[in-house]
């Protein structure tokens, strides 16, 4: 078989580049800290890296959704802590209001100091989170729960559902709870419902107007109780807050697990061995530096040196 000079020179240029691009290869490597630089160098392992990449981009989000979570319910169990002290409060006036030596004036002014009390029920029952979403509208986070339409008369504007936050692919939570089951529709011991609204309204009226005696005692005993049922609601209400915030710690905890897994593995897939792929470039800088004598030493070969 005849073999032109041609043929020797492109051979010889060839293997200088073969050598040249897994000396490159190997630099590449070593430079960003990655085995698989592209599908074709491992495509089982590029494979497995993509699926493991997409959970761990999955698993981030679901952090990032319970942190929301977390926030949003923090903030409503405070709310909810606020109100019970306000509850306590406007039920400790109430068993100021019982004293019967005191005056008309003297209960006006507790009147006065309820009126401030309900007003400051108002605000923490319109309270905003940091998404700007109401706490207590239900589902309709944008819509202004309460509002108040006439003198002693709350309308409630929100719906009876619950916002849901993902928090894994398979479970979601509740981070929201509908002001009128918080405020207004209170079980009571008549099998019926009561607001709280009304219910301190009525309170503001009665050491307005009463002037003492019985019907005082009467009422002031109806209020107690309607105040008694509306701490227990809200506790009630609380309890649950807690009980999601603690659901949201496992959430997270496993969460962080996971992320540590995701990134474990992606390491083991993707990185680099220094140790080996050193060894790797210098084995490649050799080849190299062989192949390129060799070509010299080809390319200078001729027939006229042996004549």
């Amino acid at each position: 078989m005849r073999i032109s000079s041609n043929t020797i020179y492109e051979a010889g240029v060839s293997a200088m580049q073969q050598q040249n691009a897994k000396l490159l290869q190997a630099q590449q490597q070593i430079s960003t800290g990655r085995r698989i630089l592209t599908p074709a160098d491992d495509p089982i392992g590029a494979a497995q890296a993509l699926q493991v990449t997409q959970a761990q981009t999955m698993n981030a989000q679901y952090s990032t959704n319970a942190g929301s979570a977390s926030d949003s319910l923090t903030l409503e169990e405070s709310v909810l802590g606020n109100i019970t002290s306000l509850l306590q409060d406007v039920r400790d006036i109430s068993v100021t209001a019982g004293n019967g030596a005191l005056s008309s004036k003297e209960r006006a002014m507790l009147a006065t100091d309820l009126s401030g009390r309900y007003q400051q029920l108002l605000g923490l029952a319109n309270t905003v989170d940091g998404n700007g979403q109401y706490l207590f509208s239900g589902y309709q986070g944008g819509v202004r729960p309460f509002t108040q339409t006439a003198p002693g008369t709350i309308d409630y504007n929100g719906d009876q559902g619950q916002r849901l936050i993902q928090i894994s692919a398979s479970e979601q939570l509740a981070v929201s709870d509908a002001g009128s089951d918080v405020f207004q529709r209170i079980p009571n011991v008549a099998g019926g419902y009561q607001d709280v609204f009304k219910t301190i309204d009525n309170l503001v009226q009665l050491l307005q107007t009463s002037p003492g005696g019985a019907g005082l005692s009467t009422g002031l005993a109806a209020a107690m109780s309607n105040i008694d049922n509306a701490l227990d609601n809200v506790s009630a209400v609380r309890a649950s807050a807690g009980s999601r915030l603690k659901e949201l710690d496992a959430i997270q905890n496993a969460g962080e697990d996971r992320a540590l897994q995701y990134s474990q593995t992606l390491s083991r897939l993707q990185d680099v061995d220094y140790a080996k792929a050193a060894a790797e470039l210098m084995q490649q800088q050799v080849s190299l530096q062989a192949a390129q004598q060799t070509y010299v030493k080809v390319a200078g070969l001729s027939l006229f040196n042996y004549l």
